[in-house]
């Protein structure tokens, strides 16, 4: 699906500061459009003449365009129109009969930038003429018209509107205030009205200068926030929220200009309580799974400790050889429980936990051995599930290529990793001595792996020679759907 950057990147000699610009518009236009209950087209000019580089429907009522217009040339009549408003920066106006029989008014609109006009912005809508629009459709179309007009001066978007929307930022559907220039409120949807009602605050708003309203309050309740006042006297484009009890407001507000001179502001608002009780109650859940992890690999370490003291203990070599082994285990395990711990989610970055498991399972395998020990390509991100059967396995590997393979002589074991989507394919390989021809490896190490990479993996592993000699283990794992994307978007390029 094509892009506004891919599609403006077609043009040669469009400058970066343009394409900003154009991004920025079309990031925050889902407002005009709902106020003006138009659909917008971004025209741009290429080699060939004018394309739609950007669509947007609105949600307050019918779309014009059911398919999909992205990339679609106007007509000879319309691009004609879009021809003069860009050259002439004057919007120009044209009704038409579609062929579903529905009157079409679109405006054209010039989007200035650094002095040039780098687009034009077209409002496309529905009329009938039988129709009496309400109040509040009026009053919508006034501000739409108010926004779409500072666009065309280069005054929309604001600048020094914050960046990113977090979750629950208001929109025209939620709530809409109109402020005049002194703050004072002029129209009020049914909707904003509604949701300063929840605060406690009981009564019609017009004629009120909403930040006294709020201010005086909100002083009863004990909670000010410190960016209230100037989102609420709609001087800057800036978002906060309002809490009074258990019922927490979101506002935005956007400074309406005329030619630079502040002329007024729209008040967006939402309700988030709901939302936002939800958030604090997966915070807690997080925090709480984080410290399980935790106490889980303090755990771990404590039982690794007692296992490695009572291996010192014993005299016997075989045991202490288990013991060492078992040790060895638990801690690969806490490990993954330790990652767990420093995140959110129930995913581990794997290439992190291996790339610390990795030279240690090699040392503890045979510590007088020179072993050089590398990895190629990258795990991802894989869910905890897989993660520590994965780590587990993977050691195991390791220390049988170490400990059987090399036997204790110089050499190396390369982990060849390969991602595509939920499949994963792992080559654990040594330039050791080699297996024999027709041998079945019976260990404990063995069963283990077999047993993991059968039962909690869901995949398949095969022992035989290596390339140049050696021993090489392939491992084929799916890792579950759910973490198969952020396996991809956490991939790495091949070392």
């Amino acid at each position: 699906m094509p892009t506004l950057s891919n599609i403006l990147a077609e043009t040669k000699n469009r400058p970066a500061a343009d394409v900003e610009w154009l991004q920025q518009l079309i990031g925050d236009w889902q407002v005009i459009a709902d106020l003006t209950f138009a659909d917008l087209l971004l025209w741009v000019k290429d080699d060939e003449g004018f394309t739609a580089a950007a669509h947007c429907r609105p949600q307050t009522g019918a779309t014009v365009h059911f398919d999909d217009v992205v990339r679609s040339r106007p007509d000879d009549d319309l691009a004609a129109l879009i021809e003069r408003a860009m050259t002439d920066g004057v919007p120009q106006t044209r009704e038409i009969v579609r062929d579903d029989g529905r009157q079409v008014r679109t405006v054209l609109q010039p989007i200035p930038h650094e002095g040039r006009i780098i687009a034009v912005l077209g409002r496309e809508q529905v009329v009938s003429p039988a129709m009496m629009r309400s109040r509040i459709e009026v009053a919508y179309m006034e501000m739409g018209d108010a926004l779409a007009s500072m666009a065309s001066r280069g005054e929309f978007p604001h600048q020094a509107a914050p960046s990113g929307d977090r979750h629950g930022t208001p929109r025209v559907g939620d709530g809409v205030i109109r402020l005049d220039v002194d703050g004072r409120v002029t129209f009020a949807s049914p909707n904003g009205l509604s949701n300063v009602h929840r605060l406690g605050i009981i009564g019609d708003l017009a004629g009120e200068v909403l930040a006294e309203v709020l201010t005086d309050f909100l002083e009863e309740a004990g909670s000010i926030e410190e960016t209230l006042a100037v989102v609420v006297l709609g001087r800057a484009a800036w978002r906060t929220e309002v809490q009074v009890g258990r019922v927490i407001l979101s506002l935005r507000a956007i400074p309406l200009t005329d030619n630079g001179e502040r002329t007024g502001a729209l008040l967006l608002c939402r309700d988030v309580s709901e939302m936002r009780r939800r958030e604090q109650q997966l915070l807690t859940k997080d925090a709480t799974i984080r410290e399980i992890h935790h106490r889980v690999k303090n755990n771990l370490q404590t039982v690794s400790a007692l296992l490695r003291l009572q291996s010192r203990r014993s005299s016997n070599a075989e045991t202490r050889d288990a013991l060492g082994q078992a040790e060895r285990r638990v801690t690969t395990i806490a490990l993954v429980h330790d990652a767990l711990a420093q995140g959110l989610d129930e995913v581990v970055d794997f290439d992190e936990v291996f790339g610390r498991i990795f030279p240690l399972a090699a040392d503890v395998a045979h510590p007088d051995a020179k072993v050089t020990t590398e990895v190629v390509g990258t795990f991802g991100m894989v869910p905890a599930e897989v993660a520590t059967a994965l780590a587990v396995v993977l050691t195991e590997l390791v220390t049988n290529a170490v400990e059987h393979g090399l036997a204790g002589s110089p050499g190396s074991v390369q982990v060849r990793v390969e991602r595509d989507g939920v499949d994963l394919a792992i080559w654990v390989t040594d330039d050791g001595r080699g297996m024999a021809k027709g041998s079945v490896l019976t260990g404990l190490g063995t069963q283990i792996v077999k047993t993991l990479v059968a039962g909690e993996l869901g995949g398949s592993i095969e022992w035989g020679a290596g390339a140049t000699g050696g021993t090489e283990v392939s491992l084929a794992v799916r890792i579950p759907q759910r973490s198969a994307r952020l396996g991809e978007r956490s991939a790495r390029p091949a070392n």
